[in-house]
């Protein structure tokens, strides 16, 4: 279960950038996570919600953001959303010639007091 260990490092880096802030209070953090990034996003927020407590992020709300992937047709030219990495076109059954997204796996903001 890698989503323990992801979420351990981003309760770090939070607490590295309380520390180099000079902040209190983290309220919220937002992390985008992708379709394709083989991150289980709600094992991943039930890691996160684990290691923050009895930290100064015990009360944080984190919001995790799905980012879908989509493909683009090499015979068709149709861009189509991915939910697996040798996902088909749905019109023609080819695979893309190219995937755009759905590899995320970042912090996108920090609001702090």
């Amino acid at each position: 279960m890698h989503e323990l260990s992801l979420a351990y490092e981003v309760i770090e880096l939070a607490k590295r950038e309380v520390f180099k802030n000079q902040v209190t209070t983290i309220f919220e953090m937002e992390i985008e996570v992708g379709d394709l990034s083989g991150v289980e996003a709600v094992a991943f927020l039930s890691a996160l919600e684990m290691i923050a407590k009895s930290t100064l992020l015990e009360h944080t709300l984190f919001h995790i953001i799905r980012q879908p992937a989509t493909g683009r047709c090499s015979t068709c030219n149709l861009e189509f959303e991915m939910k697996e990495r040798m996902a088909t076109c749905p019109s023609c059954h080819s695979f893309p010639y190219e995937i755009s997204g759905g590899q995320e796996f970042r912090v996108t903001s920090i609001v702090a007091e």
